[in-house]
C-alpha cells in the first residue's frame, strides 16, 4: 500500500509568507498543504477541520501566541507534530518552544530544502534541531530546579510579553500585536516584574539581553 502525502497546515500572520510556504510545499513530492492560518485561534479551528499530520507554526502569532498554540495542540491533538518556523534566532525562545511540545525549530532564513527536510523528519518521529540549539536544550534540561533563572518561572504568555517589552515595544504596541487591551498587557507587565523580582522595564531589558532572550 502506497502511503499518502504528509498533510501540512501552515500558520503565519503575513500573507506573503503564507503564499511562499504554500509554493515551496506544493512543489515538494509527498507533501500536501491542507490549510493556512493567520492567527492562533484560526490554527485551532483548522486543526479540527483538516486533521493535518504536521503543523508549521510561526511562533509570533497575534491573539494566542505560538507558545500557547503549541500547548493547546499538544493537549487537543497529540498526534499532530509541530515544526516552529520563526524569524527569531535559535535562543531561549526556541528552547521554550521545544520544551512546550514542538518537535523542531527552523529559522525563516533557512533554505526551502531545509523546510521540506524538517517536515519529513518531525513527521517521522524525529527532532529537527541545529547543533547549537540541541546544546542549549540539553543545558536547559540539565539545570536543577534551584538553579532555574527568573524568566523560567513565567507562563508562555508572560514570557512572550516580557520579550516584547525587552525589545522596546510599548504597552499599546504589544496590545495591538497580541489583540489584547492595554489594561491586560499592563497587568501582565506587573505580574512579570513581580515574578522576576524587578521594578522597571530597564531592569527587564538588561536581564533579557544578558541572558540572550533578545538580540
Amino acid at each position: 500500500m502506497i502511503p499518502g502525502p504528509i498533510r501540512v497546515l501552515v500558520a503565519d500572520d503575513h500573507p506573503v509568507v503564507l503564499e511562499g510556504l504554500r509554493r515551496i510545499l506544493d512543489a515538494a513530492p509527498g507533501l500536501e498543504v491542507t490549510g493556512a492560518a493567520r492567527s492562533g485561534t484560526e490554527v485551532l479551528a483548522l486543526l479540527e477541520q483538516f486533521s493535518p499530520d504536521v503543523l508549521v507554526l510561526d511562533v509570533a502569532m497575534p491573539g494566542l501566541s505560538g507558545l500557547e498554540v503549541i500547548a493547546e495542540v499538544r493537549q487537543r491533538h497529540p498526534s499532530v507534530t509541530i515544526l516552529v518556523l520563526s524569524a527569531h534566532p535559535e535562543d531561549q525562545l526556541a528552547v521554550r518552544a521545544l520544551k512546550t511540545g514542538a518537535s523542531g525549530y527552523l529559522n525563516k532564513e533557512s533554505a526551502p530544502e531545509s523546510l521540506v527536510e524538517a517536515i519529513r523528519k518531525v513527521h517521522g518521529g524525529g527532532k529537527y534541531l541545529s547543533e547549537s540549539l540541541a546544546g542549549a536544550l540539553v543545558e536547559s534540561l540539565q539545570q536543577s530546579p534551584g538553579g532555574a533563572r527568573p524568566h523560567e518561572a513565567l507562563s508562555n504568555r508572560e514570557y512572550t510579553v516580557m520579550v516584547m517589552i525587552a525589545s522596546g515595544k510599548t504597552v499599546s504596541e504589544i496590545g495591538n500585536e497580541l489583540h489584547l487591551s492595554v489594561k491586560t498587557i499592563s497587568t501582565y507587565r506587573s505580574r512579570i516584574l513581580l515574578k522576576m523580582g524587578m521594578r522597571t522595564n530597564a531592569e527587564l531589558t538588561r536581564y533579557a539581553f544578558q541572558n540572550g532572550l533578545v538580540t
